[in-house]
Protein backbone atom coordinates (compact mmCIF):
# COMPACT_ATOMS: atom_id res chain seq x y z
CA UNK A 1 0.00 0.00 0.00
CA UNK A 2 1.54 3.32 -1.00
CA UNK A 3 2.13 5.88 1.72
CA UNK A 4 2.64 9.58 1.34
CA UNK A 5 5.73 10.95 2.96
CA UNK A 6 6.49 14.64 2.45
CA UNK A 7 4.47 14.68 -0.77
CA UNK A 8 6.40 11.70 -2.11
CA UNK A 9 4.69 8.33 -2.52
CA UNK A 10 6.74 5.53 -0.99
CA UNK A 11 5.69 1.99 -1.86
CA UNK A 12 6.51 -0.58 0.80
CA UNK A 13 6.92 -4.26 0.07
CA UNK A 14 4.45 -6.58 1.72
CA UNK A 15 6.05 -8.23 4.71
CA UNK A 16 5.46 -12.00 4.64
CA UNK A 17 8.65 -13.09 6.34
CA UNK A 18 10.32 -11.77 9.45
CA UNK A 19 13.40 -9.64 8.95
CA UNK A 20 16.47 -11.09 10.66
CA UNK A 21 16.70 -8.46 13.47
CA UNK A 22 13.04 -9.00 14.37
CA UNK A 23 13.50 -12.76 14.40
CA UNK A 24 16.49 -12.51 16.75
CA UNK A 25 14.36 -10.53 19.23
CA UNK A 26 11.50 -13.01 19.04
CA UNK A 27 13.82 -16.01 19.20
CA UNK A 28 15.24 -14.88 22.55
CA UNK A 29 11.74 -14.72 24.07
CA UNK A 30 10.62 -18.04 22.57
CA UNK A 31 13.79 -19.89 23.60
CA UNK A 32 13.44 -18.57 27.14
CA UNK A 33 9.76 -19.51 27.43
CA UNK A 34 9.89 -22.79 25.47
CA UNK A 35 13.39 -24.32 25.58
CA UNK A 36 13.85 -27.28 23.25
CA UNK A 37 13.34 -30.60 24.97
CA UNK A 38 16.43 -32.86 25.06
CA UNK A 39 14.36 -35.91 24.11
CA UNK A 40 11.17 -36.63 22.25
CA UNK A 41 9.67 -35.30 19.07
CA UNK A 42 11.24 -32.08 17.77
CA UNK A 43 8.99 -29.04 17.87
CA UNK A 44 8.03 -27.08 14.78
CA UNK A 45 10.22 -24.32 13.40
CA UNK A 46 9.04 -21.24 15.32
CA UNK A 47 10.24 -18.85 12.63
CA UNK A 48 8.14 -20.58 9.97
CA UNK A 49 5.21 -20.69 12.40
CA UNK A 50 5.39 -16.93 13.01
CA UNK A 51 5.67 -16.32 9.27
CA UNK A 52 2.54 -18.47 8.89
CA UNK A 53 0.71 -16.45 11.55
CA UNK A 54 1.69 -13.21 9.81
CA UNK A 55 0.51 -14.66 6.49
CA UNK A 56 -2.79 -15.73 8.07
CA UNK A 57 -3.34 -12.29 9.62
CA UNK A 58 -2.44 -10.46 6.41
CA UNK A 59 -4.65 -12.59 4.15
CA UNK A 60 -7.46 -13.60 6.55
CA UNK A 61 -7.30 -17.12 5.13
CA UNK A 62 -8.52 -20.04 7.19
CA UNK A 63 -5.93 -21.86 9.25
CA UNK A 64 -6.34 -25.01 7.18
CA UNK A 65 -5.52 -23.03 4.02
CA UNK A 66 -2.04 -21.97 5.13
CA UNK A 67 0.54 -22.81 2.45
CA UNK A 68 2.67 -25.85 3.31
CA UNK A 69 5.79 -23.68 3.33
CA UNK A 70 4.82 -22.61 6.87
CA UNK A 71 4.60 -26.18 8.14
CA UNK A 72 1.63 -28.13 9.42
CA UNK A 73 -1.36 -25.79 9.72
CA UNK A 74 -2.64 -27.51 12.86
CA UNK A 75 0.71 -27.10 14.58
CA UNK A 76 0.95 -23.43 13.62
CA UNK A 77 -2.56 -22.82 14.94
CA UNK A 78 -1.90 -24.82 18.12
CA UNK A 79 1.26 -22.81 18.89
CA UNK A 80 -0.56 -19.56 18.14
CA UNK A 81 -3.28 -20.52 20.66
CA UNK A 82 -0.65 -21.54 23.21
CA UNK A 83 1.25 -18.27 22.82
CA UNK A 84 -1.95 -16.27 23.23
CA UNK A 85 -3.01 -18.27 26.31
CA UNK A 86 0.47 -17.90 27.88
CA UNK A 87 0.57 -14.14 27.19
CA UNK A 88 3.66 -14.56 25.00
CA UNK A 89 1.99 -13.49 21.77
CA UNK A 90 1.39 -10.02 23.18
CA UNK A 91 5.16 -9.61 23.67
CA UNK A 92 5.89 -10.98 20.21
CA UNK A 93 3.33 -8.68 18.62
CA UNK A 94 4.75 -5.64 20.42
CA UNK A 95 8.20 -6.43 19.02
CA UNK A 96 6.78 -6.90 15.51
CA UNK A 97 4.95 -3.57 15.69
CA UNK A 98 8.11 -1.83 16.88
CA UNK A 99 10.11 -3.34 14.02
CA UNK A 100 7.43 -2.42 11.48
CA UNK A 101 7.19 1.08 12.94
CA UNK A 102 10.93 1.52 12.46
CA UNK A 103 10.55 0.35 8.86
CA UNK A 104 7.73 2.85 8.34
CA UNK A 105 5.24 0.02 7.76
CA UNK A 106 2.59 1.00 10.31
CA UNK A 107 0.43 3.96 9.39
CA UNK A 108 -1.47 4.49 12.65
CA UNK A 109 -3.92 6.85 10.97
CA UNK A 110 -5.43 3.88 9.10
CA UNK A 111 -5.52 1.29 11.86
CA UNK A 112 -8.85 -0.22 12.84
CA UNK A 113 -10.14 -3.00 15.03
CA UNK A 114 -12.51 -5.59 13.66
CA UNK A 115 -14.80 -7.84 15.62
CA UNK A 116 -17.54 -10.35 15.24
CA UNK A 117 -20.54 -10.95 17.42
CA UNK A 118 -22.01 -14.39 17.56
CA UNK A 119 -23.86 -16.87 19.67
CA UNK A 120 -22.14 -17.88 22.92
CA UNK A 121 -21.79 -21.56 22.18
CA UNK A 122 -20.44 -22.39 25.61
CA UNK A 123 -23.40 -20.95 27.39
CA UNK A 124 -23.20 -17.61 29.06
CA UNK A 125 -25.61 -16.08 31.49
CA UNK A 126 -29.30 -16.52 30.91
CA UNK A 127 -31.37 -13.39 30.62
CA UNK A 128 -34.30 -14.74 32.56
CA UNK A 129 -37.39 -16.72 31.83
CA UNK A 130 -39.57 -15.89 28.89
CA UNK A 131 -42.92 -14.74 30.25
CA UNK A 132 -45.86 -16.97 29.46
CA UNK A 133 -48.37 -15.41 27.16
CA UNK A 134 -51.37 -17.46 28.26
CA UNK A 135 -53.66 -19.76 26.36
CA UNK A 136 -54.42 -19.11 22.73
CA UNK A 137 -57.82 -17.50 22.12
CA UNK A 138 -58.24 -19.15 18.75
CA UNK A 139 -60.74 -22.04 18.74
CA UNK A 140 -59.22 -25.49 18.43
CA UNK A 141 -60.29 -27.75 15.67
CA UNK A 142 -60.88 -31.41 16.17
CA UNK A 143 -58.74 -33.56 13.95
Amino acid sequence: MPRKKRNVVVTLDTIWELPEPAWESLKRILDEMYPPAPVGRPRIDFRRAIDGIIFRMRTSCQWNHLPKVFGDDSSVHRWFQRWVADGVFEKLWAILLTECGELGGVDWEWQAADGCLGKARSGGEKRGETPRTGASKAPRRAS
